[in-house]
Parts: C-alpha cells; sequence; structure tokens
C-alpha cells in the first residue's frame, strides 16, 4: 500500500510527475479537490458526512473545509489515486449532468444552489460549449471589431474559429484595452484571478488570488500570440465613424492610419468593444494648466514622472486611487487626498494572498481543478449577493440601507473601517459613508484605511476648487502645497462608443438618438435603426453585485454569432431589433432597476445619468442574463434581404 500524501515518495520510487502532484497536493482547497475527486471517480461518498467541507468565512477560501486533519489526508490520497489513474488511462471520468454540477456545488459550498444554475455552471466548467457552429458564410461576408481589450479579443477568436473573414481596429499599439493602458502603480484586478480568463481558454498560472495589471497584460497577448489574432489587427488605428449604406446592406467605416491618412473601409457586420474605461475624464479645474509641476490622469500614467520625495496630491478616491495611494504612500514624500465622496471597501482574504506554486500545478494538471475552482469563485463572487440588493419598500431606514440583509452589510463594513482607523477615531466621519453599501460601486481594500491614518497622507474632504503654479486650493480657501497632480478621477463612462460618429438606417446619428447619456440597447447589445451593429460592454451590462465582465461578454459575443450564423444561413443581408422588443426589454429593465440598490439616491455615482436614469448597471442576475442571452430569435429583428449580385 502507498505512503499516505503527506509522507513524501512511496518506496516504489515515483516519477518527479507524482512526486510533484503529492507536494501540491498539500496545498490543495479541499472543498475544490473534493469536487473534482466526486467528479473523477463517480463516487459521492467525497462530498458527503464524514467529509462534506464546512461553510466557511464569507468570502474565504475555506482550504481546509473545516475538516479534521486525518479526513483532509484522506481525500489528498483519494485524489492522488484518481488523478494518476486517469493520467495512466485506467480511470475515466463519467458525465456529469447539469442538475449534479449544481448539487455537487451546492454540498461543498454548504448553501442552496438552484438546480436552474446548471446549465450555466456547466457551461463554465466546460461540459459543456458555448461555441456556435456557424455555417460556410458566403463570399464577402465579413465583421469588423472595433478594440482589442477583452470582449474584443473574445470576438476575435470566435469569428476566426467560425471562419467569418475579420478585421480588428485598435487606437493602441498593442492588446489589452484597459489592461494595456493602465500600468499606475498598484493596478489590478478587483475580481478574482480565476474568474478573469475566458471559461474556453482559462489561466491555470496566475500568480496572485487577484491579479495585478502585468500578469492580466500577459495573459490578453498570450491568447492573442496563440491564436494567431495580430494577422488580423490593424494596430495605431482609430475608427473616427461608420455609416450603414442602406443600398449595399454594408457598414462604411472610416478610420485614421498611423500615418494619419484617412481610409475607408466595409463590412457586413459592425462589432463594437471599446469597453467603458477607454476615455479618461478630468474635471475642469480653473488655472489646471497653470500648474507647475507633471499632471497625470491614472489611466494615462507616465513612469518616467518621480514620485519618491515628491508632494503628491490625488484627486478622487475611486478604484484606481484605493490602489495607488497605498502603493505610492512609502515613496512620496506625502501625499493628499481629495476625497469628493466616501467608498465603502470590503475586505477580501484573498487580495493581497499569492498563489503557491502546488495549487498552480493542481490547477494546470489535475483534471477539473481550475474549473471546479472557478464555479465556486463565481458563486461566492456574484449572484449570492443579488438578493442583497433588492429595495425592501417595508425596510424603515432607506437612508442607510434598502433591507435588513444590507443593513447587516452596513453594520459589518462599518465595523471593519473603525478598527482599521484604529485611534484615530477623528478619520471616521470621513471615512464611514452615509448611503447604503453596494449603491456604489463596490471596491476591495488595499490597505486604504490603514492607509489613511499614516503621519504623511492627509486626507481633505473639501474639493478642489482651483489649480495654483505650485498648489490646489479648495472651495473652502484651504490651499494645498504639491508638486505632482494625479486625477483619479474615473472615465468618461455614459458616453458610450464616444467620440466615434455612428450613422445608421436613415441617417439616424447613434448619439443623437442616445443624447448625451442615456444610451441603450436591446440585451445590452442592438440598437434599432443600426442594422447589423453590435455592442459588447454596451448599456446596461455591467453586473454592478459582482462576478466577473468576463463571463458576460461570453454570452453577449455567443448571441452575435448566432445572429451571424442567422445571416449566412437565411440569405438575410441584415437584422436590425424591432421597436416592440426593444421598448418591452427596456420597461423591464428600468422596472428591474427601480427596485435594486442603483437606483437608490443617496449618492452621486456614474451610474446613473443627469436625470437619475441608471445606465451602466444590468439589474440581472448572471443566471437571468444567460437566459436573455442565450438564442437569438430572429422574429424580434427585422431582416432585409442580401443585395443580389450582379
Amino acid at each position: 500500500m502507498s505512503e499516505s500524501v503527506l509522507t513524501g515518495t512511496p518506496a516504489n520510487l515515483a516519477t518527479d510527475e507524482d512526486h510533484q502532484l503529492r507536494l501540491a497536493l498539500k496545498d490543495a482547497n479541499l472543498p475544490t479537490l473534493m469536487l473534482v475527486l466526486a467528479h473523477l471517480t463517480g463516487d459521492t461518498k467525497w462530498i458527503h458526512e464524514p467529509y462534506t467541507p464546512r461553510k466557511g468565512k464569507p468570502l474565504d477560501d475555506n482550504d481546509s473545509a473545516g475538516l479534521p486533519a486525518e479526513l483532509g489526508d484522506e481525500v489528498r490520497a483519494a485524489a492522488y489515486d484518481a488523478v494518476t489513474a486517469v493520467r495512466e488511462g485506467r480511470l475515466v471520468p463519467g458525465d456529469l449532468t447539469p442538475e449534479q454540477v449544481a448539487e455537487y456545488l451546492e454540498i461543498a459550498l454548504g448553501e442552496e444552489v438552484p438546480r436552474s444554475y446548471g446549465p450555466l455552471l456547466s457551461e463554465e466548467l466546460g461540459l459543456l460549449s458555448r461555441d456556435v457552429d456557424v455555417h460556410e458564410p458566403p463570399s464577402g461576408f465579413s465583421a469588423l471589431v472595433v478594440g482589442t481589450g477583452m470582449s474584443g479579443l473574445c470576438a476575435a477568436i470566435k469569428l476566426q474559429e467560425a471562419g467569418i473573414d475579420y478585421m480588428v481596429i485598435e487606437k493602441d499599439p498593442d492588446v489589452g484595452g484597459a489592461w494595456l493602458e493602465n500600468v499606475y502603480p498598484g493596478c489590478g484586478v478587483d475580481t478574482p484571478s480565476h474568474l478573469y480568463s475566458f471559461s474556453f481558454d482559462p489561466n491555470t498560472r496566475w500568480s496572485r488570488y487577484f491579479a495585478k495589471r502585468d500578469e492580466l497584460h500577459s495573459y490578453f497577448a498570450r491568447l492573442t500570440d496563440e491564436n494567431d489574432l495580430r494577422k488580423n489587427i490593424r494596430f495605431n488605428t482609430e475608427v473616427l465613424g461608420a455609416v450603414f449604406d442602406e443600398e449595399s446592406n454594408l457598414w462604411r467605416v472610416t478610420i485614421r492610419n498611423p500615418d494619419s491618412t484617412i481610409e475607408e473601409l466595409t463590412t457586413t457586420v459592425l462589432i463594437t468593444a471599446v469597453g467603458m474605461v477607454n476615455r479618461p475624464s478630468i474635471p475642469a479645474l480653473a488655472g489646471l494648466d497653470t500648474f507647475d509641476g507633471p499632471t497625470l490622469h491614472t489611466a494615462a500614467w507616465d513612469q518616467s514622472v518621480e514620485i519618491a520625495g515628491k508632494r503628491v496630491a490625488v484627486v478622487g478616491t475611486g478604484a484606481s486611487a484605493m490602489q495607488l495611494v497605498p502603493s505610492i504612500a512609502d515613496e512620496a514624500e506625502r501625499v493628499l487626498v481629495f476625497q469628493r465622496s466616501k467608498q465603502w471597501a470590503l475586505p477580501h482574504p484573498n487580495y493581497q494572498r499569492d498563489v503557491s506554486e502546488g495549487v498552480r500545478h493542481l490547477m494546470d494538471h489535475v483534471p477539473y481543478y481550475s474549473g471546479w475552482y472557478r464555479l465556486r469563485a463565481f458563486w461566492n463572487f456574484s449572484d449570492r449577493l443579488h438578493p442583497d440588493l433588492q429595495i425592501d419598500p417595508t425596510w424603515e431606514h432607506p437612508e442607510r440601507a434598502i433591507n435588513a440583509a444590507n443593513d447587516r452589510h452596513r453594520i459589518f463594513l462599518t465595523k471593519y473601517i473603525t478598527e482599521q482607523l484604529g485611534d484615530r477615531t477623528d478619520l471616521i466621519e470621513a471615512c464611514v459613508p452615509d448611503y447604503p453599501p453596494y449603491s456604489k460601486r463596490a471596491l476591495l481594500d488595499n490597505g486604504w484605511f490603514a492607509t489613511m491614518t499614516r503621519d504623511d497622507v492627509d486626507l481633505i474632504t473639501d474639493a478642489v476648487a482651483e489649480i495654483r503654479e505650485h498648489s490646489l486650493v479648495t472651495r473652502g480657501g484651504e490651499e494645498y502645497d504639491a508638486d505632482v497632480i494625479v486625477f483619479a478621477t474615473g472615465f468618461k463612462i455614459l458616453q458610450f462608443l464616444a467620440p466615434m460618429e455612428i450613422i445608421g438606417k436613415g441617417g439616424v446619428v447613434l448619439r443623437e438618438q442616445w443624447g448625451d447619456d442615456d444610451a441603450r440597447a436591446y440585451l445590452g447589445i442592438t440598437v434599432p435603426n443600426f442594422p447589423n451593429l453590435f455592442v459588447l460592454n454596451g448599456p446596461n451590462t455591467n453586473a454592478g453585485h459582482g462576478g466577473s465582465a468576463v463571463i458576460a461578454a461570453e454570452f453577449q459575443v455567443r448571441y452575435i454569432m448566432q445572429a451571424l450564423d442567422h445571416l449566412v444561413t437565411h440569405d438575410v443581408g441584415s437584422v436590425e431589433i424591432r421597436q416592440e422588443p426593444y421598448e418591452q426589454y427596456n420597461r423591464e429593465l428600468d422596472d428591474a432597476l427601480g427596485h435594486s440598490i442603483w437606483a437608490h439616491h443617496g449618492t452621486t455615482t456614474y451610474h446613473r445619468n443627469a436625470a437619475g436614469r441608471v445606465v451602466v448597471s444590468s439589474p440581472w442576475k448572471y443566471l437571468d442574463y444567460w437566459k436573455r442571452t442565450l438564442n437569438f430569435d430572429p422574429s424580434e429583428y427585422e431582416e432585409r434581404p442580401a443585395p443580389t449580385s450582379a
């Protein structure tokens, strides 16, 4: 009988691969390993008593499953035998039904997972495919994608797999979108890393549970090269506008080439994948042009600017500021933080945690380990929070929370912030928000509150009114000397697809149809009067309750690929969403948003436009949006026949 996993190499001289597996299993997340073991062997005893994982703390990985060490050793030993048997061909894992996937996950998490999630979870696990079988397109059928960020690359990969002639236009010199452009200190993802890669090509080699910018960009660059996408990408090229030609059923797209020459391209289908965080927003402050030192936006960071020994003024306290300020506090002489609004920030036990080499080995070499870990992260970080963000009209304290559960979040987070501030009780009023948690974007604490207590960091709660040659002046008249100004003031998020001028059927200008800040689309993807135009990461597609934008992008790309298959198989020249389903969808959208926390008017937020309508956030659970985008329904669209060839 072989030795325990924890006792080292067995007497029969295991191979290096066996030895690495034994060592790696010491680092395994036991709830994930139990799911793998039940999946590989078909024996569900590994997720039932006495092995059933005990429920862990909120957001914690619960690595030990709350089990005694001897039971953990039994699980590791059985997993070693099963993985070895699969590798040697002595064990062939059976198929799991979607219902079983949901059931297994429920047991491992210790909380209800509705069986209706089974198909969605099975897609994430790789047991069901999201790929669309697109029939061979006719000669001349093409697609043009704008942008090589996450969603643009997803579209390019699926277009290439389908054999569709495509081109991607990218204004930057390389792929990656936000993960190319943002290089400020501390820049990283606030979604668990293992959720932030495509289900069809997961990254199993993350070095951190919340990856930093360089790793994120490397992942997307690797995908680009492995799929040989660069041959279809025109870099340093910007789309200026597009006009739909009704006679030919083609989009005429105007681009500016790297040498500044203007060129017109034609394409059957236009897919925009420009995202929401690609145009920095800098406040129009009086005297800004008179400042004698460097001025930066976090999304346009100049790495040549010296921070060491400087007085750095940071304007803004959103997500980028929360990452930046703790990252530069040790280097700068002084950091002055100008706060417009307070922020709730969550403590996440994995935020600063490295992924061990053992876990990376398991992700790489143990069948389904990365998939089951991803499912647990998906559930813990997404739809389980959704009920807590729905307004209870009978709740007696709407000024501080929207329901009893949301109030418990407020109490927990208030206690956390107070503890982080320690004896700096003078900062409590400045740091604890007076609006319900999650009504603004939920942030993850990068040591922000502890950093605010430093003697060399000043938190200034009066807004900046004026910039002078060497200082910033607040509305109250206080003047603060600074050597460098950093704007952590976000992006022009509400101006979807700007500054491109897109003109549809009948000469309708998209910007005029939408207005300056009121973009709407059916499913966030298609717009009346704009045939064969598909928008990725469009209005009301940002799941404010958590999860990953990658997942929603995959839903959207599948829907678009189904639309393209309809075009090529039914001799259809173009499809345009009809007004009735478009308006019905938006009525349902607004109604759902009206019952959600994002409609709470206790604070200002980029989610809402000047009229108060929520333009960015989606009110749906992932399951809801998955169902809505699962099948392209031609009956919802007006079709124009393909033009006959001469």
